[in-house]
């Protein structure tokens, strides 16, 4: 039988692409000195606990960096944190080198956030979805739209009120989101929750294709990751959390990921 994401290798216009190319890359996957995102000395707590203190890190252009930890140790927190969701914190945060206090608006366009809860109106069909968010950020044409649904393997439902959809089918029109999105950064909130195997090798392929063309991604997952590509983790449950790099996932026949430190430049 055909792999219905047999054609994931073929990369989907979006304006996300019109990014500056990819040039040589640093061991942990940064395509320049600059960070896109920088966070500085953070600290928050909740009900009376520290979920996390002095938590610093960058995020370039190229990287693609897991959130890891047990439940409860602030991933979803972070992430909200990062996007501007939750203002009870301490600490900076840095778009390209500004404050983003400074400038919300355009770190905000430059922003795709998927969180818990997917943002699908299931009345609405998976068409009708990404014409009503694509319209909040940068218009997609309906050729755009049609294709982003084919390539998260929902060709012949574009039409179908989401409410008729599985739950994996329902994650899908939500991740179809990924491509037609000029951002930049990608903040994702276990966003493999749901997905069947063939699902979880499409996103784990959009990811580095992203990451590849000049974007950025933090997603949390207790998936472990199996991507062609540099990966960082940051591990919340660390008495300091500091992004450790690890190699690409080796090919059939080769040894293991070898851990690396990675600190900001």
């Amino acid at each position: 039988m055909t792999d219905e994401f047999s054609h994931i290798d073929k990369p989907l216009p979006s304006p996300a692409e019109a990014s500056l190319p990819a040039g040589p890359t640093r061991p942990d996957g940064a395509d320049s000195e600059q960070p896109l995102l920088r966070a500085d000395t953070l600290f928050c707590e909740r009900d009376e606990r520290i979920l996390f203190d002095q938590l610093s890190f960058d995020l370039h252009a190229g990287q693609l960096m897991q959130i890891r930890g047990s439940n409860g140790s602030g991933k979803t927190t972070l992430l909200r944190i990062l996007c501007g969701l939750n203002q009870d914190y301490e600490g900076d945060l840095y778009w390209q080198g500004e404050p983003i206090v400074e400038q919300r608006d355009v770190f905000q366009s430059a922003l795709l956030y998927i969180g818990h809860r997917t943002g699908v109106n299931r009345i609405l069909t998976p068409r009708e979805n990404l014409a009503w968010s694509s319209a909040l950020q940068a218009p997609a044409s309906q050729d755009q739209i049609g294709d982003a649904l084919t390539r998260v393997g929902l060709r012949g439902y574009d039409e179908v009120p989401c409410r008729n959809l599985s739950a994996g089918q329902t994650q899908r029109v939500a991740l179809a989101r990924l491509l037609i999105s000029p951002a930049r950064l990608w903040i994702l909130d276990e966003p493999f929750t749901t997905l069947d195997v063939n699902g979880v090798r499409m996103l784990e392929g959009l990811l580095v294709e992203h990451v590849k063309n000049a974007g950025a991604v933090l997603v949390t997952t207790h998936h472990p990751l199996n991507v062609d590509h540099t990966l960082l983790q940051l591990n919340l449950d660390d008495e300091v959390p500091s992004p450790v790099a690890l190699d690409a996932a080796p090919a059939a026949g080769d040894s293991g990921r070898q851990s690396l430190s990675c600190g900001a430049p």
